[in-house]
């Protein structure tokens, strides 16, 4: 990963807990954030930008698990599907956090732990200029039907 550049996100709603990366990883790259070449990471589908609008960064870890054919459906299963990522999502954060402790240790602190904000209802769009004919698609079952953001090239940090 490229660690000359400061805070790239991973997709293009980089402060809300959503789906919008399952879509995004699946979009044809066209460029690097930074400088290229860098292990750990393959080109993103979002061009780099102006100021705080760095570009978007892929992960060659999210790249493989969308294209893996024992993984791509999982995948694109998650587009639109807040409840089932969402579930998924903290099954297998709660496997990691045990992961070498013993949990008869663990002391607990629930009642200090804030209240999480309501999931956002916001479906998956694809970004301004991108399309369906832009999808590398890896899973057999149909794709969803996703609306276009609106705009001549998509914003990540506006």
């Amino acid at each position: 990963v490229d660690p000359t550049i400061n805070a790239s996100p991973f997709d293009s709603t980089p402060f809300t807990f959503d789906t919008q990366v399952f879509l995004e990883v699946l979009l044809k790259g066209i460029c690097f954030p930074g400088s290229a070449n860098n292990s750990g990471e393959v080109e993103s589908p979002l061009p780099l930008g102006k100021g705080l609008n760095v570009g978007q960064m892929r992960l060659q870890s999210d790249f493989a698990l969308a294209r893996d054919p024992r993984t791509a459906c999982t995948w694109q299963e998650f587009i639109n599907e807040q409840e089932k990522m969402s579930a998924a999502f903290r099954a297998a954060m709660a496997k990691l956090a045990v992961v070498g402790q013993d949990s008869r240790n663990f002391i607990d602190c629930s009642e200090v732990v804030p209240i999480p904000k309501p999931a956002v209802k916001k479906p998956a769009t694809f970004p301004a200029t991108k399309t369906r004919r832009d999808i590398q698609q890896a899973c057999s079952l149909p794709f969803p039907n996703l609306a276009t953001d609106p705009g001549a090239v998509e914003t990540i940090i506006p």
